[in-house]
C-alpha cells in the first residue's frame, strides 16, 4: 500500500518524510521537485509478544510505502497545475492509495511562509482546491467524449456509456461546488465504472498539522478544530511537530525519553501516524506465529479467510480447505495453540470467515 505525502512549499512535507522514514531525503527547498519514497514498518507490539512465545528466526511487521511529492504548481485559466507535474510525479500520485497531507502549523522567521503568514485552513483549502481542479477537468474531457461519441458500439457498450456519464455528471456537479468525490456516495457498480480514473478526490486523507515546539501543548485542540471544519467522508486529522519527531529519532532511547520530559511529550506522534495511516487505507492485520516467523499480514477490513491465505500465497487460496484461528489474547493468555485447542479457543473456520483484526491464522490447504 503505498501513501502520497503532499504539501505546499515550506510545510514541512519532506521533513514528515524523513521523520517517517528515516531517511535523510534534502530539505528547505532544495530537494523541492525530488522524489522520494521510503518505506515503513507499522508499529505492532502484539509481534513482540508473540515472539517471545515463539522464539522465531524472524519477526515480520506489516510496512506502508510513503512517496513524498512536490506540491503542484498553481492552477490558471487554462492550465491545471496538478497536470503539469513530471509525468512520474503526476503517475506516482494517482497511483497512490491515500494521501497524506502536510499542513503548515508553525512559525519559523528563518524559513518565512510564501503566502506571509501561516494559516493552516487557508494552505489546506489551497491544495485541495488544486485537486478539484484537476479531477473537474478529467471528468469534463470524458463527459464530452462519451456525450460525442458514447452512443455508438454494441447495445452493452452503450448501456456501460450510459452508466458512465450518470456518474460522472453527479462528480461532476460536486466539484463544481468544491466538493471532493470522496463525499459523493457510490455503490460498489458506480466505483467500479470510475475506478479507471484514480481521482486524487476520491482518495482517503490524512490531513497532519506540522506545528512547532512552542505549540506542542495546543496540538491537540487545533487538530480537533480543524477536524471539526474539515468535515468530509474519509479524512482524518491529527497533527505533530515534524522537526521535534527528527530529532527524537536520532537520539538513543535514552536520551530521547530524557528529551521527551524536558518537552513534556508523553509520547511520540510518530507511531500514532503510522497506525492513522493503516487505518487510512482500511487495513487491518492477521498474525502468522511459528517457530520459523512470527509476521503481520496486512489485508482489506472486510476480508474473508480465503482472501487471507492468497494474502500469504496464491496456492493456499486456490486449495484452501480451512482456517485454525485463534484471537491474539486468547493466544497470550494460554501460551500455545495446544492450550488454546485443550481450551476449546482454537477454532475452524471455512472460506467464508470475516478476518479479525488480530486473528492468529494457520491455513490449512491442498496441494
Amino acid at each position: 500500500m503505498q501513501i502520497a505525502i503532499i504539501g505546499l512549499a515550506r510545510s514541512g512535507r519532506t521533513t514528515v518524510f524523513n521523520t517517517l522514514s528515516r531517511g535523510h531525503a534534502e530539505t528547505g527547498g532544495y530537494g523541492a521537485m525530488q522524489l522520494n519514497v521510503g518505506v515503513v514498518k507499522v508499529p505492532d507490539e502484539r509481534l513482540d509478544r508473540l515472539a517471545e512465545i515463539f522464539k522465531p528466526r524472524k519477526v515480520v511487521h506489516a510496512d506502508v510505502t510513503y512517496v513524498d511529492l512536490p506540491a503542484p504548481p498553481a492552477s490558471t485559466e487554462g492550465h491545471v497545475g496538478a497536470e503539469e507535474l513530471p509525468a512520474e510525479h503526476l503517475a506516482r500520485l494517482r497511483d497512490s492509495d491515500a494521501l497524506l497531507h502536510v499542513v503548515r502549523s508553525f512559525e519559523n522567521p528563518a524559513v518565512p511562509h510564501p503566502e506571509g503568514s501561516v494559516d493552516p485552513w487557508r494552505d489546506l483549502e489551497r491544495l485541495d482546491l488544486e485537486f478539484v481542479f484537476a479531477d473537474l477537468a478529467m471528468t469534463e474531457r470524458r463527459l464530452e467524449r462519451l456525450r460525442a461519441t458514447g452512443r455508438h458500439g454494441t447495445p452493452a457498450e452503450r448501456e456501460a456509456n450510459e452508466r458512465e456519464e450518470v456518474v460522472l455528471a453527479r462528480l461532476h456537479e460536486a466539484l463544481v461546488a468544491g466538493r471532493p468525490i470522496r463525499d459523493v456516495p457510490l455503490d460498489h457498480d458506480e466505483e467500479k465504472a470510475i475506478r479507471g480514473f484514480r481521482f486524487l478526490t476520491q482518495k482517503p486523507v490524512l490531513v497532519l498539522l506540522n506545528v512547532g515546539e512552542s505549540d506542542l501543548p495546543a496540538a491537540p485542540r487545533l487538530a480537533a478544530e480543524i477536524a471539526e471544519r474539515y468535515a468530509h467522508s474519509h479524512a482524518l486529522v491529527d497533527a505533530l511537530s515534524a522537526q521535534i519527531e527528527m530529532e527524537l529519532g536520532e537520539l538513543d532511547p535514552a536520551e530521547a525519553a530524557v528529551f521527551m520530559a524536558e518537552l513534556g511529550i508523553a509520547e511520540s506522534s510518530l507511531d500514532r501516524v503510522i497506525e492513522l495511516s493503516y487505518r487510512l487505507l482500511g487495513l487491518i492485520s492477521f498474525l502468522t506465529a511459528g517457530p520459523d516467523e512470527v509476521r503481520a499480514w496486512p489485508i482489506r477490513g472486510d476480508s474473508t479467510a480465503v482472501d487471507a491465505a492468497g494474502a500469504i500465497h496464491s496456492d493456499l487460496a486456490r486449495g484452501f480447505i480451512r482456517a485454525e484461528v485463534v484471537s491474539y489474547e486468547d493466544l497470550l493468555r494460554f501460551g500455545s495453540m495446544a492450550e488454546a485447542r485443550k481450551h476449546g479457543r482454537l477454532r475452524s473456520e471455512g472460506k467464508t470467515y470475516r478476518v479479525r483484526d488480530g486473528d492468529v491464522m494457520e491455513i490449512l490447504f491442498s496441494k
